[in-house]
């Protein structure tokens, strides 16, 4: 049995947040397996939470809690033809973040629908969802494979 980082990733669907106050001790955890600054699990996590699907199967990870760090890690993979719904993880940026140099948003592949991507992650509506995205605001796709 092959088991993917999409496989694991569709294990955690519906973790949320904490509103408020308190924090959810497992989103906390996912923070805080590269970085011990995280009081709270309003802190964006959606890089965090790549992060701990490649830690279960110890693939490569960037260890940071930058979405864009994922652009430098595992192999190049083409946005259109060649991507596995359960084995890419794909970066995709909002432009106006992205034309001021900063945010971005990381997931795993999950579909395509005409112009919209669709990507399985953390912090997407402060929970573990898929969530579509313009297919225009994908900067990058990395397949990560045990090295």
């Amino acid at each position: 049995m092959n088991i993917t980082p999409y496989d694991i990733a569709l294990r955690f669907v519906g973790m949320k947040e904490t509103p408020g106050v308190g924090a959810n001790p497992a989103v906390l955890a996912m923070l805080r397996l590269d970085d011990t600054w995280p009081e709270g699990d309003e802190t964006p996590w959606c890089s965090a939470f790549v992060n701990y699907v490649a830690w279960l199967l110890r693939l490569p990870r960037s260890k940071s809690l930058a979405a864009r760090s994922w652009l430098s890690v595992g192999d190049v993979v083409p946005l259109v033809g060649t991507m596995q719904p359960t084995c890419a993880a794909v970066r995709g940026f909002d432009v106006g973040i992205l034309e001021r140099g900063a945010g971005g948003h990381v997931g795993f592949f999950s579909a395509f629908e005409q112009d919209r991507v669709w990507l399985l992650g953390g912090n997407q509506g402060d929970a573990v969802s898929v969530a579509s995205f313009d297919k225009q605001r994908i900067l990058g796709v990395r397949r990560l494979r045990s090295e």
